[in-house]
């Protein structure tokens, strides 16, 4: 015959009297947000890419040039050329501000035009 197995587990919910530095840190989407990481950034130098930044807002269609090195401020930078425009007007953003990259196939997007 069928079995079944139940188990009741408790969520730790904060209070008002608890809140505070026992309160649970902010998470995005029930993730930690943690951004673009080096290794990642290289494999997508030279590929058109749509740049998601942690703000919410959307980069879209460039393509990963160089990655930066800032001595001064300490960060690494990500020079980006839309596409299309053969450089004229590349761009840097700081790799600590990308929280994901989505790799574009533009072999659809010159189908589809």
């Amino acid at each position: 015959m069928w079995k079944f197995t139940f188990s009741l587990k408790e969520k730790s919910v904060p209070f008002a009297d608890t809140v505070g530095e026992k309160s649970p840190k902010r998470k995005w989407r029930g993730r930690a947000m943690k951004g673009l990481g080096m290794n990642t950034a290289k494999s997508l130098l030279g590929r058109n890419v749509n740049l998601h930044l942690k703000d919410g807002s959307v980069i879209v269609n460039v393509v990963l040039a160089e990655i930066l090195m800032d001595e001064f401020q300490k960060e690494t930078l990500i020079k980006c050329v839309p596409y299309g425009r053969g450089g004229e007007r590349e761009f840097q953003v700081p790799l600590k501000s990308i929280a994901w990259a989505e790799l574009l196939n533009l072999n659809w997007l010159l189908i589809s035009g």
